[in-house]
């Protein structure tokens, strides 16, 4: 019996001590799918020279309370997250693009690695005219979102469906930027996807 308990100690200590070592945490982990995200297309293959991204697309985390808070203009797509910098590099505007109607009702997609408490789920478009080959900044979004969805402390399942309407009058390149705020912890989750009206 003593050593079934000191093995189960012992295994319990390893696990801990390699999250630690590896920087990794409890906490939740998501990106959105549909329309793809910037750190989707590095996971799988679409785009190269993504950097430590392409190996963990659900990591893009960074401080909440978007857009009076959160991450500097300039490094929101990597929520202020330095390592995961190629997602604020505009490319030059050539991130591969969801083609979108504007005007009309579409499913935004989240997969989650794991489960956290949930404030809401805010999703923000950049404006008509905004620059898409220079890095987003809130000047280039429309101050509001034009969809909320309030989660209310709930944790979400592994894949989560949002139905809403994209603005109209949109019309050439712009980029949504989908924001999870987790409701127990001082950061919400950042994804950009590039779209094409």
């Amino acid at each position: 019996m003593r050593k079934k308990i000191s093995a189960a100690v012992i295994g319990i200590g390893l696990a801990a001590i390699s999250v630690l070592a590896t920087g990794g945490s409890a906490s939740s982990h998501g990106y959105t799918d549909s329309p793809i995200s910037r750190q989707k297309l590095c996971a799988n293959g679409t785009v190269t020279g993504c950097g430590d991204i392409q190996y963990e697309p659900q990591s893009v985390e960074g401080p909440k309370g978007f857009p009076s808070g959160g991450p500097a203009d300039g490094t929101i797509c990597a929520g202020g997250n330095s390592r995961f910098s190629q997602l604020d590099d505009p490319r030059g505007g050539n991130w591969p693009a969801t083609r979108m109607t504007a005007g009309q009702s579409y499913t935004f997609n989240w997969r989650f690695t794991a489960s956290h408490s949930t404030t809401d789920f805010k999703y923000y478009i950049t404006k008509n005219g905004w620059n898409p080959g220079q890095k987003l900044t809130r000047a280039s979004l429309e101050s509001q979102p034009f969809l909320t969805v309030p989660y209310n402390g709930q944790r979400p399942p592994s894949t989560l469906s949002h139905s809403g309407t994209i603005p109209s009058g949109k019309s050439g390149r712009h980029v949504i930027l989908a924001v999870w705020t987790i409701a127990d912890t001082s950061n919400a989750f950042y994804a950009c996807s590039d779209v094409q009206f």
